[in-house]
Order: structure tokens, then C-alpha cells, then sequence
């Protein structure tokens, strides 16, 4: 017993020696960088608040003076005449999201999975790079190759001008496919390599395994995927703004001129005062909350999916 006693005091002597080991300078760096830390991470969210108070501050009174149910539901934008319904852009905006969605979906997980699943080592250190790449060329960019290259195909097939909802569909749906790939490549790595093994054991051939095992496996991944493609499709700006034609209005047809949200915000605020530019922000608002509105929704997921994963 009392040897045992002996070493303990001499185990809590080490201990006490290591930590007069750390100085006070090393603490005070320490310190120095969790402030540090923590002033980033305010900054952040001031940076998020001030924003939506100033959007807020200035768009706010056009649900007051106009009316909500009248700006919001309202079937004609004209601002010459002070008429500010955004129905036609809020369903610009949603059409032109869809169709983006729609085609690029497919082509995004279809992606990921190849390079998770199938491709080789040699082939994904190709193919890998090209999509990240997709992620860093500036939007106007692709405009320009919508604007010279798919308005004329698309006018020549339709018989119209080119511009209208198609032309932005195939364009936004390229810009989403990294987002999308790369989170959706991202769930399926973290599925544990146990589940694979257990697939082909039992007989089951790679496709089967992908659509039998994996992909409902990463399912939770690929819808936040899903959400974040549609914040960016739905808060694109000038890539949509030089193929879609820019008229504020019903289209007949997806080749027709059409206007978004995005696009109208960016064509009149350089002249716009009075009522109108307050519309214009309170537009700013209707975007703002659509996009705290997926991230909350990415968040509920994840946190569904923790939960999910707790009570296996």
C-alpha cells in the first residue's frame, strides 16, 4: 500500500512538472487565438445580420405602401405606370430553377457516382479537375457561350429568338454540376466500405449495388446536395441574364423571353428611385429569405440524418 501511495504522488509530481512545462506565454497565445477565432466567427454572422437589416430597412416598406398580397401576387410589372407585381419574376425564377435542377441532377450524381464507384484511378485524376473546374470559370463566361453558341442552335430549332428559359436551363445546369457532384461524391465516401463488401458477397453486380445499396445509403447527402444546386441556380445572375431574354411576363413557351427575380434586380437598379427601388430590394428580401430557407433545410436534414444514424 505504501509503495503504491509512493508512486501515485510521484505520478501527480510528473504531471504537475508537465504542465509548468506549458508557459504562460503559450497560454497567453492560446488565448490569443481563441479570440481570435472568435472574432472570425462573429464577423461572419454580423456581416449576414447587417445585410439583412439593410435589405430589410430599405425593401420593407413596398409590403406596407403596395400591399403584400398586391406585390407578391401581382401579374404585371411595370414600374413607368407604378405597378410592381413580381409574380411573373418569382415564377421565372422558379421555372428557370427546375428546369436547371432537372437536367442537371442527373448529370451531377451520375457524375459522382462514376468517379466514387467506377472510374479508375488514372481516368478520376482526369475527370475530377475538369468538373472542379467547372466551379472556378466566371459566370458571364458561360453567358457568353449561351449567348453565341446555344441561343443561335436553340433559335434555329424553335424558330425564335433563342432566348427564353431552355437556353438558361442548359447553362445553369452545367454551373451546378460541381456543387452537386462534389457533395454528392462526398456522401458516398462516407458510407462505410463494410456495406460494398457485404453487397458483392452476396452476388450483387456494381449497378446493383449503386442503386440497391449506395445511393439509398447517401441519400440524406445527395438531397442537401440537391439544395445547395438549388440556392445556386436560384441566386444565378448574369450567366441568366444574357440568355433569358429579360421580358417580365408570362411565357406562352419555354423558348420565349422571360425575367427572374435576379435579373430584373440587376437591370433596374442602376436607374431606378422612389417606389421602384424599393420594390427592387423588397425583391432583395423575397431572395434572402429563399435562401435562409434552404439552408435551413440542409440543416434540418443533417440533423435528421444524425439522428437516424444515433438510433441504428
Amino acid at each position: 500500500m505504501a509503495e503504491a501511495s509512493a508512486q501515485n504522488d510521484e505520478n501527480h509530481k510528473k504531471a504537475a512538472h508537465g504542465l509548468r512545462l506549458v508557459s504562460r506565454s503559450t497560454h497567453l497565445k492560446e488565448a490569443g487565438l481563441r479570440n481570435l477565432f472568435l472574432l472570425c466567427a462573429f464577423v461572419a454572422v454580423l456581416g449576414v445580420a447587417l445585410i439583412f437589416l439593410f435589405v430589410g430597412w430599405r425593401g420593407w416598406s413596398i409590403f406596407s405602401t403596395y400591399g403584400v398580397g398586391a406585390f407578391l401576387g401581382g401579374a404585371e410589372w411595370d414600374p413607368i405606370d407604378g405597378i410592381y407585381g413580381i409574380l411573373p419574376l418569382i415564377y421565372g425564377s422558379l421555372v428557370v430553377m427546375g428546369g436547371a435542377l432537372a437536367l442537371g441532377t442527373p448529370l451531377a450524381v451520375g457524375t459522382a457516382i462514376f468517379l466514387s464507384e467506377i472510374a479508375s484511378p488514372r481516368v478520376r485524376s482526369i475527370v475530377r479537375p475538369a468538373v472542379e473546374l467547372l466551379a472556378g470559370i466566371p459566370s458571364v463566361i458561360f453567358g457568353f457561350f449561351g449567348l453565341l453558341i446555344l441561343r443561335p442552335f436553340i433559335a434555329s430549332t424553335s424558330g425564335g429568338l433563342g432566348f427564353g428559359a431552355a437556353t438558361a436551363w442548359i447553362i445553369l445546369a452545367i454551373m451546378i454540376v460541381p456543387t452537386i457532384a462534389t457533395l454528392t461524391e462526398d456522401a458516398l465516401g462516407s458510407i462505410q466500405p463494410g456495406i460494398r463488401e457485404a453487397s458483392y458477397a452476396m452476388g450483387a453486380t456494381t449497378w446493383q449495388t449503386v442503386y440497391k445499396v449506395l445511393v439509398p445509403a447517401a441519400k440524406i447527402g445527395i438531397i442537401d446536395a440537391i439544395i445547395l444546386g438549388m440556392g445556386r441556380a436560384i441566386g444565378e445572375t448574369m450567366a441568366v441574364l444574357m440568355v433569358v431574354g429579360n421580358a417580365p411576363v408570362f411565357p406562352d413557351s419555354v423558348t420565349d423571353p422571360i425575367a427572374t427575380l435576379t435579373t430584373q434586380i440587376v437591370i433596374d437598379m442602376p436607374y431606378a428611385t422612389g417606389d421602384h427601388r424599393t420594390a427592387l430590394f423588397g425583391m432583395a428580401i423575397i431572395l434572402f429569405i429563399v435562401s435562409m430557407g434552404l439552408v435551413a433545410a440542409v440543416r434540418l436534414i443533417s440533423r435528421l440524418q444524425s439522428a437516424m444514424e444515433a438510433n441504428r
